[in-house]
């Protein structure tokens, strides 16, 4: 088949595909070389300009570096809120294939879902959560009996920035290493930091999946006093300056983790993600179902500009989210627009691992390898979303978006065309009638492998 293809191609054809490849790094070199560590850090509602690289007022110099040096996923998308993307990126399929469209703490996942974890497993990785897990918050639902070797951190949601707890009710008592409930003292940020580094350094040679969902900077926020001192005193009020502190702080804790790894001689063999699980938030703070923390009251300022909407909505606000992606000598720098999702994590870390399924994984996300690498972008596709309790659903085909409202059968419709309006300001379902109605039975299609029922106990 190779041979076949090779002697279609002209001569320029063959220097031009050599040319690239070797411009690349040359993917084919990393064809029965050592398989990568993979590092995934994923943020919990950064908004799309709370970095530095797009122009936000908190220092972030740690991740503006690793984008200005390594590539930025310019239109990545994930869910509109947190258990679905963990699903989506867990899975590699779209998080309603699982009827998980808000936070849960039921078992999302059936027992026998092959989850990235087990995969790589598979593949002969060793495997570690330590932060936000939110897929069951039950011991005996957590990342243990999902694929993970250690786990650590909260079994539920985002927790109080002091005392760990998550909310008032039968869930609060969540903060965990391997389901011992544990009691500890210290910032959440910071034991979620040293317990991957501790993790790190207890490896051996063999490759190994790290995922690190921070808290951060998902309410209620408090953060430490040498933290606030850093804040620049052109950022005013109470929640303001703790949200700035803790984009801050969080951007600290991902440089410790990038310096790991470089001491321990494991940086160039690891492909590193950073990434949010939605946008950011202007959710009130000091959020009363919590246990008290002595948190400042107010409003958050989740900056998602210029993007419309917020989290648990469908724009771009709440989907689109900053996204850098590292490999020295794989992973091309620079910047792609091409629009990708959470669930092609799975098939792509698959393909580098060589991991192969013995069954169809019916996985709705697709391998980024040559988009990574070569800045290929992939074959249009449909990129489809749903919204909490299903009050809307999306599916982008191209430069095209289309949003529909209320329930499952509503017919309030919103088209957008990205290319010329990214603000989403302008429906054009009334003036685009036709593709209106292909986006339509496109979403239609799509939506027939939903499942209806939550998985329970």
């Amino acid at each position: 088949m190779w041979k076949h293809w090779i002697m279609r191609l002209t001569l320029a054809g063959v220097q031009a595909v050599m040319g690239a490849w070797l411009a690349t790094g040359g993917w084919l070199s990393a064809i029965g070389a050592e398989k990568p560590n993979i590092v995934f850090i994923m943020a919990d509602d950064l908004g799309w300009a709370d970095v530095g690289f797009h122009a936000g007022s908190a220092a972030t110099p740690h991740l503006d570096q690793l984008a200005a040096q390594n590539l930025e996923l310019q239109q990545h998308y994930v869910a509109p809120v947190c258990s679905p993307t963990r699903t989506g990126l867990l899975t590699g399929r779209c998080w309603s294939r699982f009827d998980v469209t808000k936070p849960v703490n039921v078992r999302a996942l059936p027992w026998d879902t092959l989850t990235l974890p087990r995969a790589l497993k598979q593949a002969g990785y060793t495997t570690c959560l330590t932060g936000k897990w939110h897929l069951g918050s039950l011991t005996h639902q957590g990342p243990n009996h999902f694929g993970f070797d250690h786990a650590f951190g909260s079994l539920a949601g985002g927790v109080s920035p002091w005392n760990h707890r998550y909310k008032k009710g039968p869930f609060t008592h969540t903060w965990h290493r391997n389901e011992q409930l544990l009691d500890q003292t210290g910032h959440v940020t910071d034991l979620i930091t040293n317990e991957a580094i501790q993790w790190l350094e207890s490896r051996d040679a063999s490759p190994f999946f790290l995922y690190v969902p921070f808290t951060a900077v998902h309410l209620p926020l408090k953060e430490p006093a040498e933290w606030l001192a850093k804040v620049p005193n052109s950022i005013q009020g109470d929640v303001a300056r703790h949200y700035a502190a803790s984009v801050m702080h969080l951007d600290d804790s991902v440089g410790k983790i990038l310096s790991t790894l470089q001491r321990l001689g494991r940086r160039d063999n690891t492909l590193i993600v950073y990434t949010s699980d939605n946008g950011g938030s202007t959710a009130e703070n000091n959020d009363l179902s919590y246990p008290d923390d002595n948190c400042p009251n107010g409003k958050l300022p989740g900056n998602n500009r210029p993007w419309r909407g917020q989290k648990g909505q469908l724009y771009e606000g709440g989907t689109r989210v900053p996204t850098i992606v590292a490999w020295p000598g794989h992973v091309r720098p620079g910047q792609v627009d091409s629009p990708v999702q959470i669930i092609d994590w799975f098939p792509t870390f698959a393909a580098l691992a060589g991991f192969k399924p013995s069954t169809d994984p019916n996985w709705d996300g697709i391998d980024l390898t040559e988009l990574l690498t070569a800045h290929t972008p992939p074959a249009t596709r449909p990129l489809y979303a749903v919204a909490p309790q299903w009050q809307a659903r999306s599916v982008r085909m191209g430069d095209w978006k289309l949003i529909v409202g209320g329930s499952k059968t509503s017919n309030n419709n919103e088209l957008y065309n990205l290319a010329s309006d990214p603000q989403e300001s302008n429906n054009l379902a009334e003036a685009e009638p036709d593709r209106l109605q292909a986006l339509l039975k496109v979403m239609a299609d799509i939506s027939r492998a939903d499942k209806d029922s939550v998985v329970v106990e």
